[in-house]
């Protein structure tokens, strides 16, 4: 593997793969009633939920025993996820195949905060306490005007529980299994009339399935809030300490004969991170206040020999946000209308002190946007919405570093737009369509280090289109979506650009289109089944690659869950997922005679009630199959995925 390749893939894991993302749930009095977020960034009710959205449920993600909630997604969700480099359960998540760096086209949030990285480094949504979630929404395909930067493969919208009423709830969790794990976790709530506290604690040890590859994970969450007429104010804190140890990449003949074998012995990297949170939400008649605050202090560390030297880097990261916004209800006869307008606010700084930067680097950003919903009652119900966001960027970096190539100053404003709408053709089957154009801008990590030194990527732009159906009928659920994103100068690191052998870069102009389709069946009355298939097309449609594949984007996914749930306190789930080839990470050219091999792998879940207590028996990678999600190099720079585990847990609630 080269050397660009291999410092950035590492740099990647020993510096950044710990960001801390705790849960924001939240707690409240029965008063406030049934609560979902909705694309509108606002409490609703179902009714308005994101147009050809796929929901996850609490009930699902307990059934298939998913341990945190980057795994629930992908096992319930059929979604996509690339092996961790760092040994945690953070797989990069990938809406609509945008690869490596699919994590920055994509939004994640809890409860209505983003808590997406503003660094090469996936959304940590392991540190969220998996038992809070009370559904997951994920809608696929460009989502700027609400949510700007990055929200072109789509958001994935995280909405934790609340208690149905006043006293003292709670549960405790433990869990061991194969490879040294040992995990335990507990949480408790305690409402009174008009005010609630809550509190979690999570502690993960595994050694996992490589050499040098051990983990540790600490968390805790709390919060207190109070109820208002018509509304909630609450604070919360969050803290989160890692430390991970970084087994790096094989060549292609150490993964065929010693997959858990480590060349780097010595690299570690970990994170101690805090963040503090404030609420707001008001009704006064038709119209709705909401706003949150939250300012988070990252601290990360890593050690690493290159060389034959140990190079040691230290990052010092605070980020603050402030998003107030304010909606408008009406009704005009049988038309509901909602218009929603706000601001985003965000300030980010990271200093570095590293052997190979010390680089204090600072992004600001303001936004505004609005948007309109209407929706048509009736037996034929029709729904459309339409928005824009105008966002103005203010870069900046210096590096004293005589090497360095990231000193830049960059002022620039985006603009993004949509349109949108759904038709009820028959009772069981609806239309839907959206139009629109999204935007990312580059982080720091990627302007450190670009084909010009000094200055800073051009930001991407995508022009995005979908159409879908969706047809619901006696326990018969199928929906299916047809996209295409056009994208301008998108964000990626080219293997090929020049003159270092490699750098973050602008492409050509590129195409992602495919299809996507969600299916479920009740097949008896204690039999569900589900499944869930992507076809996308990832390449270049112009300049000298036009025609040419982008890399580490599989072609087909497919995933299918059977589940049984009887009413004997007994329940079993059983989950496969084929991946097809996709092409290694530094073959731009194409030219590489061998791909990453496709690969299944099966999971399943039994578990048995004890009145309050449940245990179960669960298991991974159930075939044992030897594969891999993540290899840079044509046949070498792999990182080896899990091997086969089992698992045993009990749980108790009160």
């Amino acid at each position: 593997m080269s050397y660009i390749v291999s410092r950035r893939a590492l740099a990647a894991a020993v510096s950044l793969c710990f960001a801390a993302a705790p849960a924001l749930a939240q707690t409240v009095t029965q008063t406030l009633g049934p609560v979902v977020v909705t694309g509108s960034r606002f409490d609703s009710n179902p009714g308005l939920a994101p147009i050809g959205a796929t929901v996850i449920t609490a009930a699902e993600i307990r059934r298939a025993g998913a341990s945190d909630v980057n795994q629930a997604i992908r096992k319930v969700g059929g979604v996509y996820g690339r092996q961790a480099l760092d040994g945690s359960p953070n797989f990069g998540l990938d809406l609509r195949g945008f690869g490596s760096d699919s994590s920055q086209n994509m939004v994640v949030l809890v409860d209505g905060v983003r808590i997406s990285e503003n660094e090469l480094v996936d959304a940590i949504m392991s540190s969220i306490p998996i038992d809070s979630v009370e559904r997951i929404e994920i809608t696929r395909g460009g989502s700027s005007v609400l949510y700007g930067d990055g929200a072109t493969g789509g958001v994935i919208r995280i909405v934790t529980k609340r208690p149905s009423g006043q006293g003292t709830h709670g549960s405790v969790f433990a869990e061991a299994g194969q490879f040294g794990l040992r995990e335990a976790r507990g949480s408790v709530s305690q409402s009174w009339d008009g005010f609630a506290l809550d509190a979690s604690l999570g502690a993960l040890d595994t050694d996992n399935y490589r050499d040098n590859n051990a983990y540790k994970k600490r968390n805790f969450t709390g919060g207190a809030q109070w109820t208002l007429p018509g509304g909630r104010i609450g604070l919360r804190t969050e803290i989160l300490r890692q430390d991970g140890r970084l087994p790096g990449s094989l060549s292609q003949a150490e993964f065929e004969s010693t997959p858990r074998k480590t060349n780097e012995p010595h690299n570690f990297g970990s994170v101690d991170s805090d963040r503090y949170v404030g609420f707001y939400e008001q009704k006064f008649g038709a119209f709705d206040l909401a706003a949150e605050l939250a300012h988070r202090k990252k601290d990360a560390s890593g050690s690493y020999f290159y060389g034959g030297k140990l190079s040691t880097t230290n990052y010092d990261t605070k980020q603050t946000q402030f998003s107030p916004r304010l909606r408008h209800t009406s009704q005009f006869g049988a038309v509901q209308n909602e218009v929603v307008t706000g601001i985003d606010l965000m300030r980010w700084n990271r200093v570095v002190d590293g052997s190979f930067s010390k680089a204090d680097a600072t992004q600001r950003s303001k936004a505004f946007y609005v948007r309109d919903e209407m929706k048509w009652a009736g037996p034929h119900e029709a729904r459309l919405a339409f928005g824009a966001r105008r966002e103005l960027f203010d870069i900046d970096s210096v590096d004293p570093v005589p090497y360095s190539t990231a000193n830049y100053h960059d002022k620039r404003g985006l603009n993004a737009w949509e349109i949108q709408g759904s038709y009820a053709v028959l009772p069981e089957l609806t239309l839907h369509a959206k139009a629109g154009q999204s935007y990312r801008v580059a982080n720091a990590d990627e302007n450190g280090f670009t084909p010009k030194a000094n200055v800073a990527l051009k930001a991407q732009t995508s022009h995005d289109l979908e159409l879908g159906a969706s047809y619901a009928l006696n326990g018969y659920k199928l929906a299916a979506r047809v996209f295409k994103h056009e994208l301008n100068n998108e964000i990626y690191y080219d293997p090929t650009a020049t003159p270092y052998g490699g750098a973050n870069s602008n492409l050509p102009p590129t195409r992602r289109q495919g299809i996507e389709l969600d299916a479920s069946a009740r097949l008896a009355a204690d039999w569900q089944l589900s499944g869930h298939y992507q076809h996308v097309k990832a390449e270049f449609t112009e300049g000298a690659l036009a025609g040419k594949e982008l890399v580490l984007v599989p072609k087909n996914v497919l995933s299918a869950r059977l589940a049984w749930t009887p009413s004997s306190g007994q329940s079993a789930d059983v989950g496969v997922q084929w991946v097809d080839s996709q092409r290694y990470g530094g073959d731009f050219l194409n030219t590489c005679n061998a791909r990453m091999p496709s690969f299944t792998t099966f999971d399943a879940r039994y578990a048995r009630q004890y009145g309050p207590w449940e245990v179960a028996l669960s298991g991974q990678n159930l075939g044992d199959k030897r594969y891999t999600t993540a290899a840079f190099s044509c046949r070498g720079g792999i990182y080896p995925s899990d091997g086969r585990q089992l698992k045993l847990s009990a749980r108790y609630d009160f």
